[in-house]
């Protein structure tokens, strides 16, 4: 369902672009800035942008009232790149971090016993301190800087305290809640507080705490959620609610099929999933109500978008992207495809926009509203998305993903370019082509390379160009490699693990289920 359900039309944004009324003192005051990444949250994870098994009331609130970008793409498909790509304003060819830190690159790729043809290569681990990322950027502007939440671009020597963060809440070198989604956290950076304390919540009120104390002074908060990453954990209230709303609502036969190494997920009606995504929904309308008590709402800029698709194959199958294809880890739209919502205070009205977008614009544009003009060492791959939220005229540019991994989930080594409603994607392992447009297929397919053979061209060259001026790496083929192992593996996938999903699937809507004795630590306080 598109989100101008809840926006005004595309047609009348010049009209809507046009900044509201507002005092001389409030327009010249600096901005101050929230942004609130969620993690491995899908395009269509929201009620604003179709789901009707999720409830989000206050992000789709905050949909109503934003600029909401209806093709708006994460920097990767995976976690940690597309979070440099938000620090640094460049695709993933360019900073290098092309895999999640802590991802197995070479030969240490055989331990997770895939069984692949190529060994991926290696790739940068840690946010680059040559670089001047978002928050320093900020923090030479004049801004009170704060983190709070996930971090995942390196430990010791590169946390965000050492790149431009005043504060940091929670922030380390793992990808995951070390101790589940309720207190204790096992997070050396987040001191417990209260046994069976919502973690979403806690980094919320951290987030409003900090708002609150520089309230007279502009500031950027950066407020990372966890969630809805594995563990997917919720509440026992949470799920019997959603369980009950799946089986009212009629369950489908069966919730995965095979995609095209692992089973993937095809339904929305996972009610731990939907409790996780409700209680980050929670967290969020804390921060939003805490700007509108605050007074702050009118002249602050708040970012809401997520690190990569949803989680349909691997890391628990939590939900299904449909009608987008695929998902976190995989080349297709959802994995990239993201919910992207820019409330620019009182100077820039609602409206929705049609026009391709990457996480990579967010680092100029955010510069940009607030005012700030930065001496930048690094290269920007992203582009200013101010005169298009003015409604100027927007030349189109392409969006590169780099990708030269196998995602845990099921997605093949492969560099993707887009260009307009052209989607070519070119596969390391062989070397071939697919091409889609996006406008006729937004499902992917049917591959149109042969029938397009002059635009798969253009595109391709282009796309190799681009990698080849950024140095980029490519994997190799692993001299061990024993189709006969990868084989079996995918006989697993197919005649053990789908059917095994299809299970857990069942048990979840029985009304006495129960994952364990305390529902993951959140009945401790009682």
């Amino acid at each position: 369902m598109p989100l101008s359900r809840f926006l005004l039309p595309l047609c009348l944004f010049i009209a809507c672009a046009a900044p509201t009324e507002a005092t001389e003192d409030t327009d010249k005051a600096p901005m101050n800035v929230v942004f609130i990444l969620a993690d491995d949250l899908g395009y269509h994870d929201l009620g604003a942008t179709g789901s009707t098994y999720y409830e989000t009331p206050n992000l789709d609130r905050l949909a109503r009232g934003s600029v909401a970008f209806d093709r708006a793409y994460a920097g990767s498909r995976v976690c940690s790149p597309s979070r440099a790509s938000l620090m640094l304003g460049q695709f993933t060819a360019t900073h290098g971090i092309t895999d999640w830190i802590g991802a197995g690159a070479g030969e240490a790729w055989r331990n997770n016993r895939r069984f692949t043809t190529h060994l991926p290569p290696e790739y940068v681990r840690v946010l680059p301190d040559t670089a001047l990322t978002l928050a320093e950027a900020f923090q030479q502007g004049g801004y009170r800087t704060f983190f709070a939440g996930k971090w995942h671009l390196g430990g010791a020597g590169s946390m965000p305290t050492d790149h431009g963060f005043d504060q940091n809440v929670g922030g380390n070198d793992k990808g995951s809640p070390a101790g589940g989604f309720f207190d204790p956290y096992d997070n050396p950076q987040l001191p417990n507080r209260r046994p069976g304390e919502n973690l979403s919540m806690r980094l919320a009120d951290e987030t409003k705490s900090f708002i609150a104390a520089n309230a007279e002074a502009p500031f950027f908060a950066f407020l990372s959620f966890y969630a809805v990453h594995a563990p997917i954990q919720t509440t026992e209230a949470n799920w019997r609610y959603f369980r009950n709303k799946a089986v009212e609502g009629g369950t489908a036969d069966h919730g995965f099929e095979m995609e095209r190494r692992m089973p993937i997920r095809t339904v929305q009606d996972n009610p731990v999933y939907a409790g996780l995504v409700r209680q980050m929904d929670e967290a969020v309308g804390l921060v939003l109500d805490a700007l509108d008590s605050l007074g702050l709402a009118e002249n602050t800029l708040v970012v809401f978008t997520s690190d990569n698709g949803g989680v349909s194959s691997g890391d628990n199958y939590a939900t299904s992207n449909l009608p987008l294809r695929g998902g976190k880890g995989y080349q297709w739209e959802g994995g990239t495809r993201e919910p992207l919502f820019l409330r620019v205070g009182n100077r820039v009205a609602p409206t929705s926009v049609a026009a391709p977008v990457i996480g990579a614009d967010l680092y100029p544009t955010l510069l940009s509203l607030a005012g700030i003009q930065a001496d930048l060492p690094q290269v920007i791959d992203g582009r200013d998305l101010s005169p298009l939220i003015r409604g100027e005229n927007w030349p189109e540019r392409d969006l590169i993903w780099h990708y030269p991994h196998y995602g845990n989930q099921g997605g093949d080594p492969s560099s993707v370019i887009q260009r307009g409603d052209w989607k070519l994607i070119h596969y390391w392992e062989d070397g071939h082509d697919e091409l889609y447009h996006l406008g006729r297929d937004p499902r992917e397919q049917i591959n149109v390379a042969e029938r397009h053979a002059d635009v798969a061209a253009e595109l391709h060259g282009a796309l190799l160009a681009f990698l080849e001026d950024r140095g980029a790496r490519y994997p190799r083929p692993d001299p061990r490699y024993d189709p006969a192992l990868d084989q079996q593996k995918a006989a697993y996938f197919r005649d053990t693990l789908r059917p095994r999903l299809e299970q857990q699937r069942e048990e979840m809507f029985r009304p006495d289920w129960s994952p364990n004795a305390d529902w993951w630590g959140s009945k401790i306080e009682e």
